[in-house]
């Protein structure tokens, strides 16, 4: 009687580690599948982190550094201001930092000259220390008692470096804070044009359309390397540093036989429609910059007119009509 009892339990006991070996195979094949899974995700989530370097670097935009070529131009966008200046300043880094930019490195700099209160050297050096988008001058702050011609003086010695690629910038450029630059455009503007011995942007006076005549309005005008290189070793600007800036920087190559290559970027640059003189036209779709926005209603109706925020995302996070 203890024979077949001994064989039931046998039997149950092999059956159990039987299903139970199964079990155990199942569970594991789960296990394996979450894992690949929450390893497939967890790629994917990577893959889609925002790049660090970008949200930190405002300027020039979703391009990466290995993105670049030899043969992508450099700019350097100086933006000429005032260290008590913040507002305008987070305002310019949303202006040209949402602007991407194809066949170009554009780094836009806010200049001024040596801090004098404490709470400036707190707030800059936060600013500097956030976006690292300042360039402090050795000046005292001025508007045309050569504050221009220490910034573009100043560049090489700041700038060159044996490791890095020579020049550093292509093409150096001295911008107003009331000026809105479409970096693209502009950049699409350089790209046929020389790189040594240039002069470009707005021709004075304003009905003039030859660029040799007199010189590039101060909205925003720019020089090639060589002769920022220049501005730093010549005595000419020394002579003559008290007057109107962008006409003296005119008088400077004159003196100087520089800039035999010149471009008028008129009509592509100009003044902002309201009120009307001869350096105005309306807002129109081929434009490099407009200058004279000197209060955010002109500012909205321009960054409209170019419709600026067409690439937002939808989002569940807001809703803007």
């Amino acid at each position: 009687m203890t024979k077949p009892s001994r064989v039931s339990n046998s039997q149950r006991f092999i059956i159990s580690c039987f299903f139970f070996i199964i079990f155990l195979c199942v569970l594991a094949s789960i296990n394996e599948v979450r894992f690949d899974s929450l390893l497939k995700f967890g790629q994917c989530a990577l893959s889609y982190t925002p790049n660090i370097s970008f949200i930190e670097k405002t300027y020039n935009t979703d391009v990466t550094p290995s993105a670049f070529t030899s043969d992508d131009i450099r700019i350097l966008i100086g933006i000429l201001t005032l260290p008590d200046h913040y507002h305008k300043r987070h305002f310019l880094r949303l202006i040209y930092g949402t602007q991407a930019t194809i066949g170009a490195r554009v780094d836009v700099k806010f200049v001024f000259c040596n801090l004098t209160k404490e709470d400036q050297k707190v707030l800059v050096a936060l600013e500097i220390m956030r976006y690292d988008d300042i360039i402090i001058l050795n000046c005292q702050e001025n508007m045309n008692k050569g504050k221009t011609y220490t910034y573009f003086s100043s560049l090489p010695d700041m700038l060159n470096d044996t490791k890095a690629p020579y020049p550093p910038y292509h093409y150096v450029m001295k911008g107003d804070d009331d000026s809105y630059f479409r970096l693209q455009s502009l950049v699409d503007s350089l790209i046929p044009l020389p790189r040594e011995d240039l002069y470009y942007g707005y021709v004075i006076p304003c009905p003039s359309m030859d660029p040799f005549v007199h010189y590039m309005s101060g909205m925003g005008y720019l020089v090639s390397w060589d002769i920022v290189e220049w501005l730093k070793d010549t005595d000419i600007p020394k002579k003559h540093l008290v007057g109107p800036e962008d006409k003296l920087f005119g008088e400077w190559l004159r003196d100087g036989h520089r800039a035999k290559n010149r471009y008028n970027a008129k009509w592509s640059m100009y003044n902002y429609p309201e009120p009307p003189t001869r350096c105005t036209h309306e807002l129109w779709p081929d434009t490099i910059a407009v200058h004279m926005l000197k209060n955010q209603e002109k500012w909205i109706r321009t960054l409209n007119y170019f419709n600026v925020t067409q690439d937002l995302k939808p989002s569940k996070l807001y809703h803007i009509t």
